[in-house]
């Protein structure tokens, strides 16, 4: 689900907790050592997401979020703020020349250069939190 999220709104906010649980408090995010990924060079998104990135030549950047149940990706163009909220069931992540985010039916892919790189601590964090995630649903002996 991919929201507006230039203004705050409590009903963007209801939805996105629903969906992916509330933000960690202070002290979790220090323990797990942060909770978000430094912003990083979008390289390619698939058709249906191009509404939301910028069409004329500007670089477009984006952020991640770990939620509980899932992760935040917050995508800018312009002045306006978009977040995809992604629950960990639905994400599928492939590592090629970058990493390649997909659930819902899109895909986001980041450009793999020194941006990217800083950010190899939080996608270990949140192979894990995956990890984790479906570990509580595996119903094999």
């Amino acid at each position: 689900m991919i929201l507006n999220t230039t203004h705050t709104s409590k009903e963007n906010k209801e939805l996105i907790n629903d969906l992916v649980g509330k933000a960690f408090g202070f002290i979790e995010s220090i323990k797990r050592r942060g909770i978000g990924s430094k912003r990083m060079i979008i390289d390619e998104v698939s058709p249906n997401l191009d509404y939301y990135i910028n069409k004329i030549a500007d670089i477009n950047y984006a952020n991640m979020e770990l939620r509980p149940k899932g992760v935040l990706i917050h995508i800018n163009k312009g002045l306006q703020n978009y977040t995809w909220a992604i629950p960990y069931y639905q994400l599928v992540i492939y590592k090629i020349n970058g990493s390649s985010i997909h659930a819902q039916g899109k895909f986001i892919h980041f450009r793999n250069n020194k941006t990217f790189k800083e950010n190899k601590a939080f996608f270990d964090k949140l192979l894990d939190e995956k990890v984790k995630f479906d570990a509580q649903y595996n119903f094999q002996n």
